[in-house]
């Protein structure tokens, strides 16, 4: 979703909310911007336990003394008056609250409705196409710009493929492959979110259709996130084996809105696998997941 900003937006407490801040992925993210968040930024920790939030900025005043004073909001994702409450009160409201599609819905209503902006971590298709259908006209009135999967899904993977387009020719069709090789493992919330999108597959493509529905279609122009076939790469000398995650629709959805992807745009999200067994195991434990 996007939006223009209005000028007339009324000053806010602070420019960056950071709800979920205890959480794994949510810690990481205040130590990031204990460490790099420029001067004169105003930032707080939101979320449901005001003891673990305490715990928190004692651990950020290590980095840097100043956090001693972060402001600390409690809030719960499923009481929309504390939720209307916290969008009211930032510019920019993050959230690392997951499974979104349980815990997401009321932060996403809340901004579009108050003119903030709003980004999370989600790789959960139902939630993303539920938002748009249910939310984008509003946070087009109001000015909120509402941007989903902005972590691991699906930053690498975006920003990846703008980087390789703008390294080939313009105007003509173009055909991108990305593959993703890591040793992570998955957190909880990580997991929790995956598990809770494969067990909705018969909602996660009503949603999927509804969003077809009410996005414009893209005229003169195509853009897709195909999913591939398990192959020998030669480009990298590993197996390839296609990624059913988010990655190829959201670069897709970039490809849509910038004519720099060419006329014909085409992304393929693959793993990348050195060893055979190793490729066959993933597969079947995929299969059985």
């Amino acid at each position: 979703m996007n939006a223009t900003v209005p000028h007339d937006r009324p000053e806010r407490a602070y420019d960056v909310v950071l709800f979920g801040a205890t959480g794994f992925v949510g810690a990481l993210t205040a130590e990031y911007l204990a460490a790099h968040a420029p001067a004169g930024c105003r930032w707080a920790l939101a979320g449901r336990d005001t003891a673990k939030l305490e715990r928190l900025r004692e651990r950020l005043a290590s980095i840097d003394p100043a956090c001693a004073r972060l402001p600390l909001l409690r809030a719960d994702a499923q009481d929309p008056a504390a939720v209307r409450e916290l969008a009211a009160s930032t510019r920019v409201l993050a959230t690392t609250v997951g499974p979104y599609i349980w815990y997401g819905s009321e932060l996403v209503a809340a901004c579009a409705e108050a003119g903030t902006d709003y980004v999370d971590l989600t790789g959960e298709p139902e939630f993303v196409d539920r938002m748009y259908v249910e939310h984008d006209a509003r946070a087009r009135e109001s000015g909120a710009r509402i941007v989903h999967a902005c972590g691991f899904d699906s930053i690498p993977a975006d920003l990846g493929a703008y980087f390789t387009v703008r390294q080939l020719p313009q105007g003509v069709p173009l055909a991108v492959d990305g593959f993703m090789r890591s040793n992570a493992f998955f957190s909880g919330g990580t997991l929790a979110s995956a598990l809770t999108a494969l067990s909705r597959g018969p909602q996660t493509l009503a949603a999927a259709h509804a969003r077809r529905l009410h996005e414009p279609r893209l005229l003169g122009r195509r853009a897709r996130g195909p999913v591939g076939a398990p192959r020998f790469s030669r480009e990298t000398g590993t197996w390839a084996l296609p990624l059913p995650s988010l990655d190829p629709r959201i670069v897709a959805r970039s490809a849509a809105a910038l004519e720099r992807y060419g006329p014909d745009f085409r992304y393929r999200h693959y793993a990348s696998v050195k060893h055979l067994p190793v490729a066959v195991g993933g597969t079947a434990a995929l299969g059985a997941t």
